[in-house]
């Protein structure tokens, strides 16, 4: 661990999730082929794979076994890809690129890019109750289900994303954009670093310290991406720089601008490594992430 490096730690946690990823999903010919195409052209259309690649990081350093949980750390890569496919709908943020590449209602049409979401969505919950070959209890898969349903939904991300449609054009408080950002964002950055610890067993405190971090970088994360869409380019972000601006989006620069932006997002990254200080180098790759996502560059 002393030799660790955090770019071959991702590389080789997102291999394994994207070679999982294309044994879970139904192939292109698979009937519907026009749905499953798409499903998968918006999956292997690029991607970090935080999320499930926090999910196994959370394990490991709570002293889990990472590769025990891969397919439920692949269902929540397919409901953040869920949550992309929506947020760029025509109805909503209406972008033409995500990750670089069109997105999915440019390629297919808007009808088919709704019943994708849809249908990642579905697919990742079905993953998630599948009790076949699982080395978890029932009373911890349902546990598991609980914690993720309650990150989407309206208490969470569905819930982040309606106050952020109603805010666009309108003067609103910090106290209304962090609950844009804690629901649309952190909250299921959160659920999925209480994936792992959940499912490698960890305690109530330790839980506790976890939540803490997730909820942190989750923020962190979402700043991030509003100070980039004020200075990075469309080149970098693979998507339409200024769009925020544009659609009059509630954000963190606009409000408070970029110099108190990047204060609060540097003690947001202060903040997660507290929470998991007390962790031994296990946590190594939890604090190495915090610090990427403050400061990546797309």
């Amino acid at each position: 661990m002393n030799s660790f490096d955090i770019n071959t730690y991702l590389k080789e946690k997102k291999n394994i999730i994207d070679r999982a990823l294309d044994t879970l999903l139904p192939q292109k010919d698979v009937s519907p082929p026009q749905l499953h195409n798409a499903m998968r052209y918006v999956i292997f259309s690029g991607g970090k794979r935080l999320r499930p690649i926090l999910a196994m990081a959370a394990a490991e350093a709570v002293g889990g076994n990472s590769e025990t949980l891969v397919k439920e750390a692949c269902a929540l890569e397919l409901l953040h890809t869920y949550t992309l496919v929506h947020d760029d709908l025509p109805s909503m943020d209406d972008d033409d690129y995500r990750r670089g590449s069109l997105t999915t209602h440019k390629v297919f049409g808007e009808a088919v890019a709704v019943l994708t979401g849809d249908a990642l969505q579905t697919e990742a919950f079905r993953i998630l109750s599948d009790m076949e070959n699982s080395g978890f209890s029932p009373d911890k898969k349902l546990k598991l289900i609980q914690l993720i349903s309650m990150a989407c939904g309206s208490r969470g991300v569905i819930g982040g994303q309606i106050v952020d449609l109603e805010s666009e054009g309108k003067t609103i408080s910090r106290e209304q954009l962090e609950y844009i950002h804690l629901h649309k964002t952190a909250a299921l950055i959160t659920a999925s670093v209480l994936t792992g610890a959940i499912l490698a067993d960890a305690d109530r405190p330790t839980l506790d310290l976890l939540n803490d971090y997730g909820e942190a970088i989750g923020l962190a994360f979402q700043i991030t991406d509003d100070i980039l869409d004020e200075t990075g380019s469309t080149e970098e972000l693979g998507k339409p720089a200024g769009s925020d601006r544009d659609l009059k989006k509630a954000t963190y620069p606009a409000l408070i601008g970029l110099a108190e932006s990047e204060k609060i997002k540097q003690a947001l990254y202060q903040k997660a490594l507290e929470a998991v200080s007390g962790f031994d180098l296990r946590a190594r790759p939890l604090r190495e992430i915090a610090k990427r996502i403050i400061e990546r560059k797309n």
